[in-house]
């Protein structure tokens, strides 16, 4: 009877932990295994083990460079507008405003829509000649028309304002979240002191919304690192002429459109290996330390 309480709680893990096995380690450890192969279509029967060359391949083309350099800014870019938008709506919500629920169910649609409307929907609105977007820079703003899917800048600045749209609520529900846990006595006393709302911004609501937002803003790191639908779909496959592939979506290409598997799964390795260390740094820097009296 002792042994059978024992051992119920882990069969009752079993069901998940086979799941686990199933879609999480068996596909990593499959592009570990294939990305010291040389599969591809030319040898998808009669691949063979070839050791680091396709990581030397990869880390002697200067293809690499250019793309983690693009992913770097793909994702400072988004993660620090998805921050600043958040909790600047987060606090103006958290204020006296009229309206305060309907605002709230307004600003998390973005969120709630599937990306892959809402990036085919973006796609259109930046249509040089009949997209929206244009038309109210002419109209309105009285701008020239701007070359959203054509000229490789702007057609990299499409799928960065599509993808803060999408991403900035889940940053607004987060602050909105630590915003209601920090004691109201705090802006009394910084009241009473004469602290002015930039102050109280600060010394109080930053600073009590960091462990809140810390773990959040790891998240939408990863999540925007290996973000591959809405910079696919605004660009059209990276274009032009692939200059606006990220890493995630230049994998994609050359597992699917050139077939290079071994060689795509090399390049995933990479960026796992890249995204482990930048998670492993950040919670060692973050993590609570205790202090010795």
């Amino acid at each position: 009877m002792l042994r059978a309480g024992r051992t119920f709680p882990y069969a009752l893990l079993l069901p998940a932990t086979i799941v686990m096995l199933a879609v999480v380690l068996f596909p990593l450890g499959y592009s570990f295994w294939l990305a010291f192969r040389n599969m591809s279509l030319y040898h998808f029967r009669n691949h063979e083990f070839v050791g680091l060359e396709q990581f030397r391949l990869i880390l002697t083309e200067r293809v690499f460079y250019g793309l983690l350099a693009k992913s770097v800014v793909w994702t400072a870019v988004n993660v620090t507008l998805h921050v600043a938008l958040g909790v600047l709506l987060a606090v103006l919500l958290n204020g006296p405003v009229r309206g305060k629920a309907l605002f709230r169910t307004l600003l998390i649609l973005p969120w709630a829509m599937p990306q892959y409307i809402s990036a085919l929907t973006w796609r259109g609105m930046f249509n040089f000649e009949y997209g929206s977007v244009n038309l109210i820079l002419g109209q309105w703003l009285h701008l020239p028309p701007v070359p959203w899917l054509s000229d490789p800048f702007w057609a990299f600045v499409a799928p960065i304002l599509t993808n803060v749209w999408l991403g900035f609520p889940f940053m607004m529900v987060v602050a909105l979240g630590g915003l209601t846990s920090i004691p109201g006595e705090l802006y009394e006393a910084a009241d009473l002191d004469g602290a002015n709302g930039w102050e109280k911004f600060a010394h109080i609501t930053l600073p009590s919304l960091l462990p809140v937002l810390v773990p959040a803003i790891l998240l939408g790191t990863i999540w925007t690192f290996n973000s591959t639908l809405v910079i696919w779909l605004v660009s059209n496959g990276g274009q032009p002429a692939d200059a606006t592939h990220i890493l995630v979506t230049y994998i994609y290409k050359v597992a699917f459109t050139y077939s290079r598997y071994s060689y795509a799964a090399a390049f995933s390795v990479i960026v796992f290996v890249v995204l482990l260390g930048f998670v492993v740094y950040v919670m060692r820097r973050t993590a609570p330390r205790e202090r010795v009296a």
